[in-house]
């Protein structure tokens, strides 16, 4: 799985490695940090495009985010395509939740999901908040959804 920062710049590490840095590094420089993941989608044709992001805040000093993008063609249905954006925010946010915990770092889980009925995307709302509550992590809707709705949507456009 590749990832990379936002400057383009390709991640070689790991992407627990490359974090732990980033903490490591943030720590040094006084910043308490707060990491929010999210997945955003586009359907183009055959194609859809998701982005994942692991959004890294510093209370009151901005932030800095890793992407990972990757395409399919498996056709989906909107509710599929949200769960699977879920999905994915879920297996990153699995892989780094012990390594956040150990540095005390909190997480939050966006999902790219409309709270309001009259969108389509809030037919997913109840399956994905189950699901990221069940498995402990915060979840965020729309429009509190930052990492998702801003910051993944700007990755798959």
């Amino acid at each position: 799985m590749t990832w990379r920062k936002f400057s383009g710049e390709v991640i070689q590490t790991p992407i627990l490695e490359e974090v732990e840095q980033a903490i490591a590094r943030e720590t040094l420089l006084g910043n308490k940090l707060k990491v929010c993941i999210g997945t955003d989608s586009q359907v183009k044709g055959a194609v859809t495009d998701f982005a994942t992001v692991i959004v890294f805040i510093r209370e009151q000093r901005g932030g800095f985010m890793f992407i990972h993008q990757e395409r399919t063609s498996q056709k989906m249905s909107i509710k599929e395509r949200m769960l699977s954006e879920v999905q994915k925010s879920i297996d990153t946010a699995y892989k780094l939740c012990d390594l956040l915990d150990l540095y005390d770092v909190d997480l939050e889980v966006h999902a790219d999901i409309n709270t309001n009925p009259m969108f389509k995307s809030n037919q997913a709302l109840h399956e994905a908040m189950g699901y990221i509550l069940s498995m402990g992590f915060v979840f965020k809707a729309k429009p509190e959804a930052f990492a998702s709705s801003y910051c993944a949507n700007k990755m798959v456009q």
